[in-house]
């Protein structure tokens, strides 16, 4: 459920990884009390409570936090430094600005559409960038400007593709079925900020051709995998994963149908919990609060 305003006082989001120990929790109530914020949800979890780390999402509301922001960070320094924690904190009400990048097939940037045109996608998506003009029909109706650079040389592309997202004020993007691969340039420029959908239940299938390999296997189940970009191919800390069952009877053609409800349903989870700031990596893996 997404967070919302309400009243005069503004959400803010906190994370918070660090060492596991005694009195994170306690310390950082009764900070958040002594500065008058009321906690309207929090969740935590440890990886191992004797030693491991831990992690911590709260949503918490307080009069005037978009100007006392700057302040209560400095002011929360001293915690912190104490439990050695990394901190991240952003306010519900600035939506992120993301940039959707798209080849020919157009069912995952439809379902982002439909969504953000719903109000369910809680973020300004700032441009669509395509290496096809084939999708450009789609984004038009919604006043989202769509930007055609074709891949004759790759190098200059992504060049181009950067100014793009710079121009744009792009925090976050999102490969809906762009079937390239990004160079490290790219993925530098963007750090756990590069959501993209691949078309099997992974680490099963990586690379190309995922559904004609599961039709050669013969599987039982298809299915999908969101991840972060990492200079890995299909390697990157997974988010969200979903299956449907298939029979001996499905064809290729029939995998990709199905395969498309499936890709589209977990790529917009996702999203979301990413722009929720519910998403926490730990080295190759993640901590999704749900």
């Amino acid at each position: 459920m997404r967070e919302q305003e309400i009243g005069a006082l503004e959400r803010v989001r906190l994370r918070i990884t660090c060492p596991d120990g005694l009195g994170i929790v306690a310390s950082v109530a009764q900070f958040l009390a002594t500065e008058g914020a009321n906690i309207v949800q929090s969740d935590q979890y440890s990886l191992d409570p004797s030693g491991g780390q831990f992690f911590m999402r709260i949503v918490f509301e307080c009069a005037h936090a978009a100007s006392r922001l700057e302040d209560m960070r400095h002011r929360f320094d001293r915690i912190a430094k104490t439990y050695d924690m990394n901190v991240q904190c952003s306010l519900v009400a600035q939506k992120k600005r993301i940039g959707i990048f798209v080849t020919k097939e157009d069912h995952c940037l439809l379902e982002l559409l439909w969504l953000w045109q719903a109000g369910d996608l809680d973020a300004d998506i700032a441009v669509v960038v395509s290496n096809h003009d084939t999708l450009r029909h789609c984004v038009a109706p919604m006043g989202i400007p769509f930007v055609h650079i074709p891949i004759n040389d790759k190098e200059a592309a992504e060049r181009q593709q950067l100014a793009v997202l710079e121009t744009h004020g792009v925090h976050t993007v999102v490969l809906a079925r762009y079937m390239q691969i990004v160079s490290p340039t790219f993925v530098a420029q963007y750090p756990q900020q590069m959501i993209n959908i691949h078309h099997s239940f992974l680490p099963a299938f990586v690379g190309g051709n995922p559904y004609r390999q599961a039709l050669d296997r013969g599987v039982k189940m298809i299915g999908a995998t969101a991840h972060y970009v990492t200079n890995v191919l299909d390697e990157g800390p997974i988010i969200e994963q979903d299956v449907q069952r298939v029979t001996h009877r499905d064809d290729l053609e029939a995998l990709k149908r199905i395969g498309k409800h499936v890709e589209r349903t977990v790529l917009a989870r996702a999203v979301q919990w990413h722009l929720d700031d519910r998403v926490l990596v730990v080295g190759n893996k993640t901590v999704v609060f749900r």
